[in-house]
């Protein structure tokens, strides 16, 4: 399983850029994906996930009403859609998977998952 994170950039405050995540060889409806970010000097965080085709998302409280996360198993493609961006979510960020769901206390610790893409930086101006 490889997965390849896209669509990062330079966006100013209260823009909206749309991160995508393609994963070859993942066609698993029972998977968990994740998006996650890191920004200098400091661990990385969940985002956002979602723990199976059928479960509903989760986020972390710093982007709850403005990120958006979704999968496409027909394409083997998650996303995350972010709006209303703040420079505090200025970061790389980094989708993540795993072939089996998670228990839902894990879903945004970072070290429940086994793959991960190469990350995408994404920088909000102010």
């Amino acid at each position: 399983l490889q997965l390849q994170a896209s669509g990062g950039g330079l966006v100013q405050a209260g823009g909206s850029l749309r991160l995508s995540c393609a994963a070859s060889g993942f066609a698993s409806d029972y998977g968990s994906v994740a998006w996650f970010r890191q920004a200098p000097g400091k661990e990385r965080e969940g985002v956002a996930c979602i723990r199976s085709k059928w479960d509903v998302p989760t986020y972390a409280d710093s982007v709850k009403g403005r990120f958006t996360i979704s999968r496409d198993n027909a394409k083997s493609t998650m996303y995350l859609q972010m709006n209303s961006l703040k420079p505090e979510d200025t970061a790389v960020y980094y989708c993540a998977a795993r072939n089996t769901r998670i228990v839902l206390s894990a879903c945004l610790d970072p070290s429940s998952y086994v793959y991960w893409g190469q990350g995408t930086l994404v920088t909000v101006s102010s």
